[in-house]
This record gives C-alpha cells, sequence and structure tokens, in this order.
C-alpha cells in the first residue's frame, strides 16, 4: 500500500511539472573514463585544515572555510587564517558535523552568512540550515544574531546528511540539498523533507509557489524528492540546477533538477544494495527522472562548481565535482545535442570535498583529510 500511495504522488507530482527537453544519458565505467596524462593546471597548497567540508567565497576575495569538527575561518586569499567565534555546537561523528557556508547574495549589503550543520539532538543529531551576522572588529571575527531558520524533520538520524546550500540566480530563494540519512524510505516519503531538494525562501519560509505549497507543512518546501546523498548543488550560467549524489554500490549521480519531479530512490537505482541484492535501474520505470551522468564504480562526489572565469577560457560553461572515493577532480562538459559528459578526471591523489571559483578564474579545493589542504589552481603555463 505504501508503494501505491508514493506512485501515486509521483505521478501527481509530474503531472503538475512543466515539460522540458530530455538529454542524452551517459554512463562513465572503467571502459570509457577519460583520464589526462597530465594535469594542465598547477596545484599550490595555500593553507591546511582539520578536515574542512565547505568553501565560500567573499566579494573582497577572501573565503570562509568550515572543518567538519565545528570550526569556522575566514581565510585571506594567501592564507592568512582568522577563526570566527560564534559557531553553533553540531553533532560531529561519521558524515556528521558542521557541514556548508554561503555568503547571502546580499552580503555587501547585509553581511550575512548560512551555515548548514548536524545539531545535538536525540537520535543521533538533525540536519540544521542557519543565519547569522559576519562581525569583523579589531582583527577578530565572530557571529552574531545567530537564528536555525530551518530543521529536518523528523528530527534524527544517521549519516548522509547533505546540507549544501545554492543561492537561486536572481538571489530571492536558496536551495537545500537534505539526505535521506540512511533511511532510505523517507527520500519517496512527502511528509519528511529528507531525501529531497528543498526551496525555501532567505528567511527558511516555504514559497507559495512551490509545488505543494498549498499541501503545507514540510510538503511546501519540496522543489524535488527520490534523492540518497545529495553533496553538490550548484546552478549553471543558463539558470538551471544541478546536483549530485552518491548511489548505494555503483550509480553515484549527476542530476539536472526540475521542479516537482521524483528522481527514484530507493525505488530505482543505477546501482545496487551494498548486501548485493539489485535494485531497478532506472530505464525499467521512466516515470522517475534519470541521471543525465552517472557513474560505475563510483568516485563518491561531493563539492560541485561552474566555471565562467578568465584563467582557463577552454573550460567556461564546465562543471566541477571533487571525487572523494575517486581521489580527483572531475570535469563535467555539457553540449546541447549530447547533454552531459565527464570529459576530463585528474587524479589528486587525495579526497576532495569542495570545488569553488574565485573572482579571477582559479579554481580552489579542499582535501577531505585531517591535514586537508586548500589548494588554488592555476594554468600550468
Amino acid at each position: 500500500m505504501r508503494n501505491a500511495v508514493r506512485i501515486a504522488l509521483t505521478a501527481a507530482i509530474i503531472g503538475g511539472a512543466a515539460t522540458l527537453p530530455s538529454l542524452a544519458r551517459a554512463e562513465v565505467n572503467a571502459a570509457n573514463d577519460p583520464a589526462s596524462a597530465s594535469r594542465p593546471f598547477k596545484a599550490t597548497a595555500i593553507a591546511h585544515f582539520d578536515t574542512p567540508w565547505a568553501i565560500a567565497f567573499l566579494p573582497d576575495g577572501r573565503m570562509l572555510v568550515t572543518e567538519k569538527g565545528g570550526r569556522l575561518f575566514l581565510v585571506t586569499p594567501a592564507g592568512a587564517k582568522t577563526e570566527v567565534a560564534g559557531v553553533p555546537r553540531a553533532r560531529v561523528g561519521g558524515q556528521n558535523g558542521l557541514l556548508d557556508i554561503a555568503a547571502s547574495p546580499g552580503f555587501a549589503r547585509d553581511g550575512l552568512v548560512y551555515l548548514s550543520y548536524v545539531e545535538p539532538s536525540s537520535g543521533g543529531g538533525t540536519l540544521a540550515l542557519a543565519r547569522a551576522k559576519l562581525n569583523e572588529n579589531g582583527g577578530k571575527a565572530s557571529l552574531g544574531d545567530l537564528a536555525v531558520i530551518w530543521r529536518a524533520s523528523p528530527k534524527g538520524g544517521g549519516g548522509q546528511p547533505g546540507g549544501i546550500i545554492a543561492f537561486a540566480p536572481d538571489g530571492r530563494h536558496l536551495f537545500l540539498s537534505s539526505g535521506d540519512r540512511m533511511e532510505p524510505e523517507t527520500a519517496q516519503n512527502a511528509d519528511t523533507n529528507l531525501g529531497k531538494i528543498l526551496r525555501l525562501n532567505l528567511d527558511g519560509s516555504a514559497p507559495a509557489d512551490n509545488p505543494m505549497a498549498a499541501q503545507g507543512g514540510v510538503r511546501a518546501q519540496i522543489w524535488s524528492l527520490g534523492h540518497r546523498n545529495p553533496y553538490g548543488l550548484a546552478f549553471a550560467p543558463d539558470g538551471s540546477l544541478w546536483e549530485n549524489e552518491m548511489g548505494p554500490r555503483g550509480g553515484d549521480e549527476l542530476n539536472l533538477i526540475r521542479r516537482g519531479m521524483n528522481y527514484g530512490w530507493p525505488i530505482v537505482s543505477n546501482g545496487d544494495n551494498y548486501s548485493g541484492i539489485p535494485i531497478p535501474r532506472h530505464r525499467t520505470r521512466p516515470e522517475f527522472e534519470a541521471p543525465v551522468v552517472y557513474w560505475t564504480p563510483i568516485i563518491a562526489p561531493a563539492g560541485l562548481a561552474f566555471y565562467s572565469g578568465k584563467l582557463f577560457p577552454q573550460w567556461r560553461g564546465s562543471a566541477f565535482i571533487g571525487a572523494l572515493g575517486g581521489e580527483a577532480l572531475v570535469r563535467i562538459a555539457f553540449d546541447g545535442k549530447t547533454g552531459a559528459r565527464q570529459a576530463d578526471r585528474w587524479d589528486m591523489g587525495a579526497r576532495i570535498r569542495d570545488v569553488a571559483v574565485d573572482r579571477d578564474g582559479a579554481l580552489w579545493l579542499i582535501e577531505d583529510d585531517s591535514d586537508g589542504r586548500l589548494l588554488r589552481l592555476t594554468p600550468a603555463k
């Protein structure tokens, strides 16, 4: 009965969504995985952190960098670090801790930042989204007027929190990835906001024009559903929203996120359960949205950023993904005729947690390690 309800919900949502052109789908596996003989960039270590998780650039070129253990730093392009006080306490362990950080679209005016973290609570900790003002005085930095503006429902859960923040191009809404917390059935349950991509107003409330806004509650927050472990979320230059997520055993995904669509987890996947029990493939259930690119074996995709800078003009319009399990930087190329494909994959010798682009066009990476480096990538020649 529960499956019947889920399928009916999916049909209702899809029926209300705008029809968009289909994209070609691409599988990346050991046989067709392109690898570059040499890296076309040089990587310079700028600073070191204890298990860094996210990078966010400020308008003046400085960065905010989170550490999963609960610390936040203000960092100059030269690597000078100032620890930021007033960070909320996070439940740390496994995949949980202090997660993403993002500057408000109006940061130059309001000084606000948004951060996601797993908040201590009964049952393992709850994904939360907070907003605060970044204050600087006398060489010191702190977060002031911090307020939690959103919490996952139900509270508690295991790993796979998601927690990636992306602002809409017009700066009026924010999108937040929420993982299934290792409870796969939540991704198809519209009465939870787990396993979803959420669209919120800047104060954390639900916009009146969301797909299920009229139903109220957590349903009003949902933009798309059927997600597993989404650790990359970013807008392309054309305004489209893209997401990458970790599959189970195989089937990591790059998805074009469309309003009201269901991406099928855990009913379908291009990977299988860790136990070896197979999962039906996306092609068997066309009512679910399939990934544009998927990886088997997995790369464990993390940070996602689009490139429009000047230092690497040949890569304008590309997307970059940090690979944790793959210990690589992956470049995705887009084509109106063929959709998207993995164009390059460079071995970085370390788990890459996040990717960002500065105002000059340099790529920045952070390594997922207890002595993780902040790397600046510039052209090799």
